[in-house]
């Protein structure tokens, strides 16, 4: 069975849970969640609420909806629009099982249920899928597309409402399915008629290079190689993802090749071991090569991590 080029790419794009809660806030209420560099999620179990995205853009959820940020952006949750919000971080926090922590919320109402987590995905906010990804994706808005999406939140709604040893495990490997869940919907059905990178990954031919490069990214990808994916000469194979991608294939794999980089310099991997590990003949022409394509090179990067305990240039 020949498997598409996106289940392909999607087999790559993994997150790892950063923390899971829940709360039972009482009307009126609304919460500030600040910009993170992890991804942002909050499944509305039972009650309503209104979500306020960084534009300023009020929109009403309703019990069931699920909204996944997956850059991470500042946003509130409120009872209604309008109402001063508290930071989330300033919330007291008690341990409620295995992995899952409740916000203390003054005079909890059990008619309202909210869960929330914070997910780092495997790859950084400049990754081509990150980037063209809407700040805001509302499960309600690609159910129709995706009948697993209801079967997934039923799943989260019972693991959140009982307190079961392992629940922050399970609840953390549904997040993750129905995210995957979630931008496979968006790229098939949420688009419309895409241009660009979208549309390369829907190209089957163009779609099974993007997935070999991007489940190997750090590999120094030859356009020989490459051609050979897709079945074309090199000079046609060339020709074709230009056209298609907007990109030579040299100039993705290198911004693909850094991308690796600056994940592995988020983990703490030194310079001189990621040069390495991509094959280069010394940390200063890895250097420049990374410069070129994040912006700033990786001493500066470190340093601002340093400095300011962020993840990010």
């Amino acid at each position: 069975m020949t498997t598409d080029p996106l289940t392909e790419m999607l087999r790559g794009l993994r997150l790892d849970g950063v923390e899971y809660g829940r709360c039972q806030p009482s009307a009126p209420w609304a919460t500030a969640y600040p910009a993170k560099a992890e991804a942002q999620f909050h499944f509305l179990a039972a009650g309503n609420a209104f979500l306020q995205s960084s534009s300023g853009e009020w929109t009403q959820l309703h019990a069931g909806d699920a909204i996944l940020l997956p850059r991470g952006d500042t946003h509130v949750l409120a009872s209604e629009p309008g109402l001063p919000p508290i930071s989330v971080e300033c919330m007291a926090r008690k341990r409620l099982c295995d992995g899952i922590v409740d916000l203390q919320c003054a005079d909890p109402d059990s008619s309202n249920l909210l869960f929330f987590a914070v997910m780092r995905f495997n790859v950084d906010k400049r990754h081509p899928l990150l980037e063209l990804m809407p700040e805001v994706m509302r499960t309600s808005d690609l159910a129709v597309s995706e009948p697993t999406i209801p079967l997934l939140l039923d799943a989260m709604l019972r693991e959140v409402e009982m307190n079961r040893v392992g629940a922050g495990g399970i609840l953390s490997r549904l997040a993750d399915v129905l995210t995957a869940t979630l931008i496979r919907t968006w790229v098939e059905h949420g688009c419309g008629d895409s241009t660009g990178w979208l549309a390369a990954v829907r190209n089957p031919e163009v779609g099974r290079v993007l997935a070999a490069i991007h489940l190997d990214p750090s590999h120094d990808w030859s356009v020989g190689e490459l051609a050979r994916h897709m079945g074309a000469s090199r000079s046609g194979f060339a020709q074709r993802f230009a056209t298609v991608v907007g990109e030579t294939p040299a100039r993705y794999v290198a911004k693909m090749r850094m991308h690796q980089a600056h994940q592995w310099l988020q983990e703490g991997q030194r310079v001189a071991v990621i040069a390495e590990r991509l094959g280069y003949d010394s940390e200063a022409s890895f250097s420049r090569a990374f410069k070129r394509i994040i912006g700033a090179s990786p001493s500066r990067f470190r340093e601002h991590q340093k400095m300011n305990g962020v993840s990010s240039v």
